[in-house]
């Protein structure tokens, strides 16, 4: 199984980069805007809309305000096709305004690491500028 670990310093304090990390219903304004362009809830369940109509659902694994981790799982949508995906997000203080966020996806099948990495570390980098352009308002 592949194991996918990337870390990213974001100029905002934790409190502020959890809060975004755990709103799991608004990934399309709060993380993710220029990727996802909307974002649904049924039940556990969250729906992503991509920009080109496509559709992934995640099951939210778990929501743990006191570690600051996010657990969710790709069930449906995934490009390529995965058999496994499980994925979390983890938020620790880097100083005093300061937030590291470790997102961490294991998959399989293997061959698919590379590609995965790339859109991860894409993906770690949006949510980056994204939360910091957030801190600045």
């Amino acid at each position: 199984m592949a194991s996918i670990h990337t870390e990213v310093v974001i100029n905002s304090r934790p409190e502020q980069v959890w809060a975004a990390i755990r709103d799991v219903g608004a990934v399309h304004v709060r993380l993710l805007p220029d990727r996802v362009v909307d974002t649904r809830l049924e039940g556990h369940v969250r729906i992503l809309v991509l920009p080109d109509g496509r559709i992934i659902r995640e099951l939210i694994v778990d929501v743990d305000d006191t570690a600051r981790r996010l657990a969710y799982a790709v069930i449906e949508g995934a490009r390529p096709p995965i058999t496994h995906h499980h994925a979390s997000f983890q938020v620790f203080p880097e100083g005093s305004d300061r937030s590291r966020l470790v997102w961490i996806t294991d998959l399989l099948p293997d061959a698919l690491a590379t590609d995965t990495r790339a859109r991860v570390e894409r993906g770690a980098q949006d949510m980056k500028r994204t939360l910091e352009d957030a801190a600045i308002v």
